[in-house]
């Protein structure tokens, strides 16, 4: 990848609509774009343009291309489409190259055209992310803010999307900075008491080098913890709704998904395979499924049913257990009940407008939400219930910079584990050069995070997942 050629890509969404933006980027930029655009003003910084997309037909281009001397023909140029150009001039751009965007409507064929004429001029097809990786080697943007272009594309909810701006804006990297600092910090005075040991410079005792590395893991520690809940904002859960057949799992999966999703009667066993459908509860994208109710299967379709069922249970973020709050708990619901106990569970009482039994503590000691599908009644304390299951009672939906991609969990890790060996070899009176090497250790990872010292293996690994034109 040459990041000094000029190059072209449709930046908006295959298909058809009212407009389509092809991006030029790079010092022929302006160069290329001038002939294909017949504008009524001159082309500014940051100003958008009013213009046409013009074809330029030479006979004598022709005939020079088919190997004759030609005389000199007039050129002509044929109109192809309305556009509105806009120029962003380095430094002052996304990749800060200098970048003509220019928008046509939104016609395939045009936009392929206009990226064919490009590159007829000279410029190259981008590949995947080639814009933000520019950003990035550039150093508009750190290496987290460049995965976060990505997440934001990507965001499925509004909250997604307001989170993975928060890390575009650099929230991420504002977190770790001071944690970096302090470990630089360290890192520099063992280094002064080993290079100027002859001109008195003090060696660190170890109480306080142990103290500096408590400061430095403690905030790595809290910044670890947030990935559980970092995790399920980005990627979502899945929620497994089971119980015995007629309590009323589709009927409040169709209360959940807002809409006649699943097919409701009052015949037990209606539901024989899995019904699936992925709604926004908080902000939090999760999908729901339906289950087959458990019980002695009366036919083969339905024992493949409920087999299907237990391994949904096995296989949710969180499960439902959804039992009939007007009856008594029955030993299925016992059973049911003792296998959620191990998993992330809720009880659901349902039916609860023909009335509410005593039927004793949910799982785990939970106390139990009771609903009715037919009224509404107890709907919303349920995603109230759920939000609490996914960001837990320490107000984690509050944080802004928390850890949602496994990359940086791992050198979160990476870090720690390094600083745990400083620690030992503290302990072990292990000389100060050789704790040293622990502590670059602990750096690196950081650094690897946001990009201070990525191999290129990481970055194409990164950049091939973002989609071209972006």
């Amino acid at each position: 990848m040459n990041l000094d050629d000029t190059i072209v890509a449709i930046a908006t969404p295959p298909g058809r609509g009212g407009i389509g933006v092809v991006r030029l980027a790079g010092a022929r930029a302006l160069e290329i774009a001038a002939p294909m655009l017949r504008l009524k003003h001159g082309l500014e910084p940051g100003r958008a343009v009013f213009g046409e997309l013009v074809e330029v037909c030479s006979e004598a281009a022709e005939l020079r291309s088919a190997g004759q001397p030609g005389a000199a023909v007039p050129t002509q140029t044929t109109r192809i489409d309305e556009v509105v150009a806009t120029y962003f001039a380095k430094p002052h751009s996304y990749t800060t190259d200098d970048i003509i965007e220019i928008s046509a409507h939104g016609s395939p064929v045009v936009l392929r055209h206009i990226v064919e004429l490009c590159v007829a001029a000279g410029a190259r097809l981008a590949e995947p992310g080639e814009f933000t990786m520019r950003a990035f080697l550039n150093g508009r943007i750190d290496l987290t803010q460049a995965e976060a272009v990505r997440d934001l594309i990507e965001s499925q909810t509004l909250y997604q999307a307001k989170v993975a701006a928060q890390q575009l804006e650099g929230a991420l990297s504002r977190r770790l900075q001071p944690i970096k600092q302090k470990l630089v910090e360290l890192i520099a005075l063992l280094e002064a008491g080993i290079d100027f040991a002859e001109d008195d410079v003090s060696v660190l005792p170890d109480a306080t080098i142990l103290g500096h590395i408590g400061a430095v893991r403690l905030p790595l520690e809290q910044l670890s913890a947030t990935f559980a809940y970092g995790k399920i904002v980005h990627e979502g859960l899945t929620l497994a709704i089971v119980g015995r057949p007629n309590v009323g799992k589709s009927s409040l999966f169709n209360c959940l998904v807002e809409r006649e999703r699943a097919i409701v009667t009052a015949t037990p066993g209606t539901t024989r395979d899995l019904v699936s459908e992925t709604v926004a509860i908080g902000g939090i994208p999760v999908k729901l499924v339906d289950t087959a109710g458990i019980r002695e299967a009366l036919d083969e379709a339905e024992s493949i049913g409920i087999r299907k069922s237990m391994e949904a249970l096995a296989d949710a973020d969180l499960v439902l257990v959804v039992v009939d709050a007007s009856q008594g708990e029955t030993a299925k619901d016992a059973e049911l009940l003792r296998q959620a106990e191990n998993r992330p569970a809720i009880v659901v009482g349902n039916k609860s407008d023909l009335g509410v039994k005593d039927q004793g503590p949910g799982v785990g000691g939970q106390r139990r939400v009771c609903t009715s599908a037919v009224t509404g009644g107890g709907i919303s304390e349920l995603r109230e219930v759920i939000l609490r299951h996914i960001g837990g009672e320490t107000g984690a939906q509050a944080e802004s910079g928390f850890l949602m991609n496994v990359r940086h969990q791992g050198l979160i890790k990476d870090s720690l584990d390094a600083l745990d060996a400083a620690k030992n070899a503290v302990a072990g009176k292990v000389p100060h050069d050789m704790l040293l090497m622990d502590l670059y250790n602990a750096l690196w990872p950081l650094d690897a995070i946001t990009g201070a010292t990525t191999t290129d293996d990481i970055l194409n690994l990164i950049f091939s997942t973002f989609c071209i034109g972006k």
